[in-house]
């Protein structure tokens, strides 16, 4: 009698891998979230802590300061708001470098990818900036030093195109630093030299006009105008251009995955 074949097993679907993978990076943010925060102390919370307190800090210090930069633009919202999405940016910039190393053992499992470990990352990093970001804006609010924001679909869309451009940059970090060690030390540095030249504590108009045509070429500065624009009613919208932003994204997320998947084929598990 002859024996028969078992059945072939049904590939799943786009949207039952589309799940599976939501339920990856969901149990990766997780174990994110406890190894780096733990459940000591405030535990979980210093998620919204860390950076909380980072942005209260450069708040004080521009809390002296009596002179407005125009009618709503205060210079504490100014800073609170250019900071903490600077954090951001910074979160995921200097964090890139070492990530796959810290988290090779989780690429035993074939459903766990580079991206998956990357995306959880910056995902924590995500909720941390932008819940500090409506705490102390909520908070300047109750005080009178700030008003509500006038135009808050912009805001969320310039957030959204920082945590884009930043994760785009931390995915080709990743896959850089992972066997060169000079580009991983100069991470770092990198990173502070980006905090004067992002555009988080003054506006472009601010620059002169024969130095303003070569900072508009830098994606940073127009995305920190166009959070701007959102958050006060006075800013303009002169100097940011949302299809150059977007194509710029594009640009690097198309390089960063094809990074993660030439790096993935360098990494051998022991």
């Amino acid at each position: 009698m002859a024996t028969m074949s078992p059945a072939p097993r049904a590939r799943p679907t786009f949207f039952q891998s589309l799940a599976l993978q939501c339920n990856v990076i969901g149990a990766l943010l997780m174990r994110e979230l406890h190894t780096r925060y733990g459940r000591e102390n405030v535990g979980y919370l210093w998620v919204i802590g860390e950076p909380l307190t980072l942005a209260s800090m450069i708040a004080l210090i521009h809390a002296g300061q009596p002179t407005h930069y125009a009618n709503d633009m205060a210079p504490v919202p100014f800073a609170v708001m250019g900071y903490c999405i600077f954090i951001m940016f910074r979160g995921l910039f200097n964090r890139a470098e070492g990530a796959l190393e810290a988290n090779a053992p989780l690429l035993y499992h074939k459903m766990v990818t580079v991206f998956d470990i990357m995306i959880s990352r910056a995902l924590l990093e995500l909720v941390g900036t932008s819940l500090s970001l409506v705490v102390l804006t909520a908070l300047l609010i109750s005080i009178g030093l700030a008003d509500w924001p006038p135009r808050p679909l912009w805001l969320m869309f310039g957030v959204f195109i920082m945590f884009w451009f930043s994760f785009n940059l931390s995915m080709i970090i990743v896959s850089i630093t992972h066997d060169n060690r000079t580009l991983g030390r100069m991470v770092h540095p990198v990173s502070y030299i980006m905090m004067p030249l992002s555009g988080a504590f003054y506006r472009v108009e601010w620059i002169p006009e024969t130095y303003r045509q070569y900072l508009e070429w830098f994606p940073l500065p127009q995305i920190f105008e166009m959070c701007r624009y959102g958050y006060f009613q006075s800013a303009k919208d002169t100097y940011f251009h949302v299809p150059y932003l977007i194509g710029c994204c594009l640009v690097l997320s198309y390089i960063g995955l094809v990074a993660m998947k030439i790096v993935r084929g360098k990494v051998h598990l022991h």
